[in-house]
């Protein structure tokens, strides 16, 4: 069985790629290139609406929303989510993950493309810096919850780790003080020493390459 995944360098695309590796599943990545305007395509739109990364396609058909593809790949390759004993732990399951989706991932857009929220330079850095400081309750929460971890459940690496250290990522590269949260950087460490998660950054690396070579992305940060 093999999946496509749509991805763009940097994008929370990153996750399920990271998921993916860790199962070895069979895959391709197909590069969004949005300065094109590829994601506002009639055929891309019929398969994701929202015009965004990522979107798996399955042999079931496309799926989107990173808490969705996590669901649906935990429950095709075990071991990518905890097993859960009851209905309240299945919830609280996808509640970490929409955690990071709906609440954390608002507060990077605005940390890393704050010219999307206002206009003019001094603008924007007021949304970046108000970004910040929303985010330091919730960095301070996150660094209490993995602890020693090693990984968010202890033991058993998940897709949220994925998740977590995709937010990591995005927020240390604009200059998040990710020295303030000790537990929070050791787990950073760890996802880069992970092979799967190696193999992942070597794939969104290359799509990086991709577009600064077509003159349609700046160098990452």
């Amino acid at each position: 069985m093999t999946y496509t995944l749509y991805a763009a360098p940097g994008a929370c695309s990153r996750v399920p790629m990271m998921a993916l590796e860790e199962a070895e599943a069979e895959f391709e990545i197909e590069l969004v290139r949005f300065m094109r305007g590829a994601h506002r395509t009639a055929e891309y739109l019929a398969m994701n609406p929202a015009g965004k990364v990522p979107l798996l396609i399955t042999p079931e058909g496309p799926l989107s929303e990173n808490v969705a593809i996590a669901r649906y790949l935990a429950g095709h390759f075990p071991g990518l989510l905890p097993e859960a004993a009851n209905a309240f732990e299945e919830a609280k399951i996808t509640a970490n993950l929409a955690y990071v989706a709906s609440t954390l991932h608002p507060i990077v857009t605005r940390m890393r493309m704050p010219i999307f929220m206002a206009d003019g330079e001094e603008a924007q850095a007021s949304v970046r810096a108000k970004a910040m400081d929303a985010l330091a309750p919730h960095a301070a929460a996150i660094d209490v919850a993995i602890g020693e971890g090693p990984w968010w459940y202890g033991d058993q690496w998940s897709i949220q780790d994925a998740y977590v250290y995709w937010v990591w990522f995005r927020v240390t590269g604009v200059g998040f003080p990710g020295t303030d949260y000790p537990n929070w950087a050791a787990h950073a460490e760890r996802m880069e020493a992970r092979p799967s998660v190696q193999r992942a950054l070597e794939r969104d690396a290359k799509l990086q390459v991709t577009l600064e070579a077509e003159g349609l992305s700046p160098p990452m940060k």
